[in-house]
């Protein structure tokens, strides 16, 4: 019996560095959320228990602004990003000259940093000096320059390619690292049966990545979800509330309007959500793998 719990003690550093970096921080989020708490008026703070959830879900117009934002965000970018990446890890697996350079600076994108990405864009979409309205007028797909950032109707889906290209490598990586694990003799048995390039991407490639793809889509979905790093270099969530998201309006609340209690009910509505989305999508490849 004592030699089952002797673990304990090594575990035991790890476990209060654990409860002190995630668990204190939940459950102070938490404490906050339940009260009145603004920065500015530390005589006025009280426990209003749910009523930041009730104000967030019944009253709060912004709040589903920045959801349908946020929603829209999620599935562009992680979307986009998984294509892109699937193409480029087929293209890098390929045997050509200078694929080991091809493949060191395929992750340049991702090795920059969030800050970095979104002023380089802003340059990039400026209205005057951008290189891409530049290139857009030389290939004559627009007849004046386009202000991408500064019109709702664009500036959420420039911040998307952005983030796009910025996010596909890590599907790359993963992908590639993936295919290398394929044998080679399920390629030649298909190209025996006659299968086309579409033929056994799809029923050879995709099929024995499932599980890598599973996992990247997931690690993914989570962390852009909570993004929030190149939409505030590059609008701040305009012009007006075109390109909010629900991490951007949470983080605004907290740190421009002070509302630290009502900012933490908008972050716990967050968890809540994004916690029952991956719950559906665990189950959901749980069951396709059990099928």
């Amino acid at each position: 019996m004592q030699r089952r719990f002797e673990h304990l003690p090594f575990l035991l550093p790890a476990v209060l560095v654990t409860a002190a970096v995630v668990l204190y921080p939940v459950l102070q989020t938490v404490w906050l959320g339940l009260h009145h708490f603004v920065l500015f008026e530390p005589d006025n703070r009280r426990f209003v228990g749910l009523g930041n959830f009730a104000e967030i879900l019944l009253r709060d117009e912004l709040f589903w602004i920045s959801l349908g934002n946020s929603a829209l965000w999620v599935v562009a970018v992680v979307g986009l990003q998984f294509l892109l990446g699937l193409a480029t890890a087929l293209l890098l697996n390929q045997t050509f000259t200078g694929r080991a350079l091809a493949r060191a600076l395929v992750v340049v994108p991702w090795a920059l940093p969030s800050v970095i990405i979104g002023l380089m864009w802003t340059w990039m979409y400026d209205l005057n000096l951008g290189v891409i309205n530049d290139l857009l007028l030389r290939l004559g797909l627009v007849d004046a320059p386009v202000a991408w950032l500064a019109q709702p109707s664009t500036a959420l889906g420039a911040v998307i390619v952005a983030l796009v290209w910025q996010g596909f490598p890590f599907f790359s990586v993963m992908i590639l690292a993936g295919l290398q694990t394929i044998p080679a003799a399920h390629y030649e048995a298909a190209a025996m049966d006659g299968a086309t390039r579409w033929q056994t991407l799809r029923y050879v490639t995709l099929p024995a990545l499932r599980e890598v793809i599973a996992t990247a889509l997931l690690l993914r979905m989570i962390w852009v979800a909570n993004s929030l790093d190149v939409i505030l270099v590059m609008t701040g969530g305009g012009p007006g509330y075109a390109s909010h998201t629900l991490p951007l309006y949470a983080f605004l609340k907290a740190y421009s309007g002070m509302e630290f209690g009502y900012a933490s009910a908008l972050s716990l509505t967050l968890t809540l959500l994004l916690l029952a989305v991956v719950a559906s999508y665990v189950r959901r490849v749980a069951r396709k793998a059990l099928a």
